[in-house]
């Protein structure tokens, strides 16, 4: 079949504006299905980084937006002598908006001597001495950095908030891009006096093959009667929790998804019937001189495929540029999901673009392989 696909591209050439129509539609189709494949994936990809990393965190009981949980500091030292503690770093969190949000902003106040520990940053400019010595300086995401057009040494303020960029870093994790790290004391006083002292979350780092449940179970029963209970899960858990509605509007996405392969179903399937009907007389004179039934069959279903394809090209190739420029992400109660714009959502993609061009080449190419010669040449 692949000698033929000169004939297919002249005859795909010959209707210029409608080969280009439903290239065009095909490939914003895919755009759309590549957009929430990406944040899919990005969901999943956090869960699953969270829970393979063995950290709980301990947030107060009954509260929801990071503003208004308030642990006591020193927690931390009565949680780091239980049996299978690694570590506990404590964590201020301040975030502009606590709703959904395509761009929310989001400071995470950690002790200077404890951020590499606790975090897998390697910065991209800037230096971590820059960033130690300065209590009002900060280190920021790629992500971030990106969105709002964030150089080393510009001064960067939000609501009473106002740090010194210090250094951007990258991470194998693309949600932690998204965030702002400063200094714990720092942004403790800079919420308020009756602040210091508390912090919003204490983050757990266990031992390898301590049990993650037991550990949660016994944090809260430590400080059950303490003044201040705590609510204590597993960091992915906690972060799906966080998201709460969000993840069900980004599963129920995928529903968005379906209806961009029908789309692509639906416009190759009439553009190809019209191609057909049009070239009817056509399919007649290859018969006439030698091609079987099955040779235009496979003719048909050769073009389908091709102007499918084509369209997914364009449209994941499009999308995929959009996401890596734009850095997207989307996060709720201060937990960020990025947009992950990564081979397997391109061949997804391309997958779902040939796989529509086949199937919606079957009646096409059926009725194109049944024309009977005699009165397919009679016809006008």
């Amino acid at each position: 079949m692949l000698r033929f696909v000169p004939y297919i591209l002249k005859t795909l050439w010959r209707h210029r504006s409608r080969t280009a129509l439903t290239v065009s539609g095909s490939a914003v189709a895919l755009f759309v299905f590549c957009f929430v494949a990406a944040i899919q994936q990005g969901m999943d990809d956090l869960q699953e980084r969270q829970s393979a990393k063995g950290t709980l965190i301990a947030f107060q009981a009954n509260k929801f937006c990071p503003a208004t949980s308030h642990l006591p500091q020193d927690y931390d030292s009565q949680i780091a002598r239980l049996n299978g503690v690694k570590d506990v770093v404590p964590v201020q969190v301040f975030t502009n908006n606590c709703r959904a949000s395509l761009d929310v902003i989001v400071f995470y106040g950690v002790p200077a001597d404890r951020i590499q520990s606790a975090r897998d940053f390697q910065l991209v400019t800037g230096s971590w001495s820059e960033f130690e010595s300065h209590q009002d300086s900060a280190v920021v995401g790629r992500s971030v950095a990106t969105r709002r057009g964030i150089k080393v040494g510009d001064k960067f303020s939000i609501g009473d908030i106002s740090v010194n960029i210090a250094g951007i870093f990258r991470s194998s994790d693309p949600g932690e891009e998204n965030y702002i790290y400063s200094h714990l004391d720092f942004l403790q006083r800079t919420r308020g006096a009756n602040l210091v002292g508390t912090v919003t979350q204490l983050e757990v780092l266990l031992e390898p093959g301590a049990d993650p449940d037991a550990l949660c179970r016994e944090i809260d029963d430590t400080f059950r009667g303490g003044p201040v209970e705590t609510d204590t899960r597993a960091k992915g858990a906690f972060q799906a929790k966080s998201l709460g509605d969000l993840v069900q509007l980004i599963n129920m996405a995928r529903y968005l998804g379906y209806a961009c392969v029908g789309l692509v179903l639906a416009l190759v399937a009439t553009t190809t019937i019209m191609s057909v009907e049009d070239r009817i007389r056509e399919h007649a004179v290859l018969q006439t001189l030698g091609f079987s039934g099955p040779r235009v069959f496979g003719i048909v279903m050769t073009e389908c495929m091709i102007l499918s394809f084509a369209g997914g090209c364009l449209g994941v190739g499009t999308a995929l540029l959009v996401l890596k420029v734009s850095s997207l992400s989307v996060a709720a109660e201060a937990v960020a999901v990025a947009f992950s714009p990564s081979l397997g959502v391109a061949l997804s993609g391309l997958t779902v673009s040939v796989f529509a061009g086949a199937i919606a080449g079957i009646a096409p190419a059926i009725h194109a392989a049944r024309t009977e010669i005699v009165p397919a040449l009679r016809h006008t």
